[in-house]
């Protein structure tokens, strides 16, 4: 039997052969919730030649993708504490990572070429992880062994994308150590509504009836704690009304998903809905009663499913057309996953759309999510940086002015991918900021420890200081302020002047000429390129007072370094900028 796949599933098929016939670097595919992506599985471990291995991380998503393959006839292994197998002999073995990790001595076969790991933005980099080691026992035993991820949400909290770079549309999006090298096909959800693989989603913001959790504090690690969730909740009285609000909503509807901020929450809601069409699901619900009552959903028995963080992947029931957010998502990656439970299509029942009820008051936007690199400070946002280089519409963090245009941003290299196809290439060499190696005169990155070019050690910024403090005609400025002013020189000509100044008001300056083109091609590369909070930018003052009006653009050094001229005058060496050490800092003046 062969399943018919949809043709934007037979493109991701064909993407990934490509991608795995010119390379061994682990692949991603980012497809939508609904999307079929059990489907891609199936017709990939159909086609391959030796042995593939499929990890979820819950059982029902190993169940899920095992029967997608079973549509094709075919028999293959479940290796599954949770649904009570654990076979490994078949050419395909559909297994959870929690059992195969604690029992690869079932897996030495060096015939596995191909590990399919699906919600695969859960993959952390950390070696003791049990995807990493399961990663790692496969690749001993086959060097040439090729990975493939799956997931709808390509990132992960507090770090960003999951890859480095995205094929289609050739740009870098993550860390060049990313796990997964490159996405190497990606479908839009909005692509997706549009072509009606998917309903639409309507999206209402509950401002007049919602919790408060604006002062919610996130744990190190970035999540919301469960604890001052139930807090924020059980100090609120609107709950009554979010819940009579959420049936009145729900008459017309079929099937409604609930999602609470903790136990505590979900059986006060659940306990306020109607006793008959309403299942109450937790963490610690007994296996068997969960099986019940999902299956009483999915069946229609039960109208309400009220659940606290556990529904949110490998959970399928095409019919729910309601989803209620009673708490906030700590990432859009969890948003999305949510929503994504009422977005597939449903023939039997005919539904048009799914109603996403927001009662948390969740900033994310569904349809173009803002995924960077974590957010340097709560006042900036994703601003756009052309690169002076390739062109590249690079997206950093950063500031604008009140009429948009870009004072600062926190962007270190382009993000533009230059290859003449996709399977080559390399990314920009431009960089913003950057450190220059005093071997060779290479650019490399501020925190890089090497350089690029020549290999050799770049000398970091505590032992500069170190070094500066032990020489007597040295002195070391912990920066504190910096002045800009237009003075006259010994000779009547007018010049930029820089002041630096520590906590205890001592002062080291610099002066600047900028009326030939040369003397501002100096000033350029010797001041703007380090002192520029928007390096790339195109602002190129010709004269002190330009500069002097434009010093909202500018940003000063943590620490200057000056060495004795002549046994009286102190010349600027070094400005040390992004400084992360062991010396302290100065408090910023003012």
């Amino acid at each position: 039997m062969i399943v018919q796949l949809r043709p934007y599933q037979q493109e991701a098929v064909h993407r990934v052969l490509e991608w795995f016939r010119s390379t061994s670097e682990p692949g991603l595919l980012c497809l939508p919730t609904g999307a079929g992506k059990s489907l891609v599985i199936a017709e990939l471990a159909r086609l391959a030649r030796g042995r593939v291995m499929v990890l979820a991380h819950v059982r029902e998503l190993v169940e899920q993708n095992q029967a997608k393959y079973a549509a094709y006839g075919l028999e293959a292994d479940i290796f599954s504490a949770g649904l009570g197998r654990k076979e490994a002999q078949r050419q395909v073995v559909f297994g959870s990572v929690q059992s195969v990790v604690g029992n690869l001595q079932f897996f030495e076969d060096a015939g596995f070429t191909l590990l399919v790991i699906d919600e695969c933005h859960r993959v952390s980099l950390e070696e003791d992880s049990s995807y990493q080691r399961v990663i790692a026992h496969l690749r001993q035993l086959n060097p040439q062994l090729k990975i493939l991820g799956l997931t709808a949400t390509p990132y992960r909290l507090g770090q960003g994308f999951v890859y480095y770079r995205h094929l289609q549309q050739e740009a870098v999006r993550g860390d060049e150590n990313s796990f997964f090298k490159a996405c190497i096909y990606e479908l839009p959800l909005r692509w997706m509504v549009k072509k009606n693989y998917l309903v639409k989603p309507v999206k209402m913001d509950m401002a007049l009836l919602a919790y408060d959790f604006s002062q919610l504090t996130k744990t190190p690690a970035g999540y919301f704690s469960e604890v001052e969730l139930d807090q924020r909740v059980a100090s609120s009285r609107v709950t009554p009304d979010i819940v009579r609000d959420i049936q009145q909503r729900s008459a017309d509807r079929q099937g409604v998903m609930i999602f609470c901020a903790s136990v505590r929450h979900a059986e006060e809601v659940a306990g306020l809905l109607p006793a008959e069409q309403t299942g109450l699901i937790t963490g610690d619900l007994a296996g068997p009663e969960r099986n019940r009552l999902i299956a009483a959903f999915k069946q229609q028995a039960l109208k309400y499913l009220v659940n606290v963080s556990v529904l949110t992947t490998g959970f399928d029931a095409p019919h729910v057309d309601l989803i209620a957010l009673l708490r906030p998502t700590e990432s859009v990656s969890l948003y999305q996953q949510i929503l994504g439970r009422g977005l597939r299509l449903s023939p039997q029942t005919g539904k048009q759309d799914c109603l996403l009820l927001d009662y948390a008051g969740n900033p994310w936007d569904l349809w173009a999510p803002e995924i960077s690199s974590p957010q340097p400070a709560a006042d900036t946002e994703l601003v756009q940086v052309a690169c002076p280089a390739c062109g590249f519409a690079n997206s950093f963090w950063g500031r604008t002015s009140a009429e948009g245009e870009v004072l600062e941003h926190y962007g270190r290299r382009c993000q533009g991918w230059l290859a003449e196809d996709e399977n080559a290439g390399e990314q920009c060499s431009f960089r913003f900021r950057f450190r220059t190696c005093e071997s060779c005169g290479g650019e490399a990155d501020i925190a890089a420890r090497s350089c690029p070019h020549c290999d050799a050690v770049l000398v970091d910024a505590d032992t500069k200081l170190k070094q500066a403090l032990q020489l007597k005609d040295a002195r070391v400025l912990r920066v504190s302020g910096m002045t800009l002013e237009v003075a006259m020189n010994g000779r009547g000509l007018k010049r930029l002047k820089v002041v630096y100044y520590d906590e205890g008001g001592i002062s080291l300056s610099d002066w600047y000429a900028l009326e030939t083109p040369a003397q501002r091609q100096l000033f350029a590369r010797v001041f703007l390129q380090e002192h520029l909070r928007a390096p790339g930018s195109n602002w190129s003052p010709a004269s002190p007072e330009e500069v002097v009006a434009g010093e909202a653009r500018l940003r000063s050094p943590d620490f200057v370094i000056a060495r004795k001229v002549n046994r009286k005058h102190w010349r600027i060496q070094q400005r040390l900028f992004d400084y992360q050490g062991r010396y302290r800092k100065a408090v910023a003046a003012g």
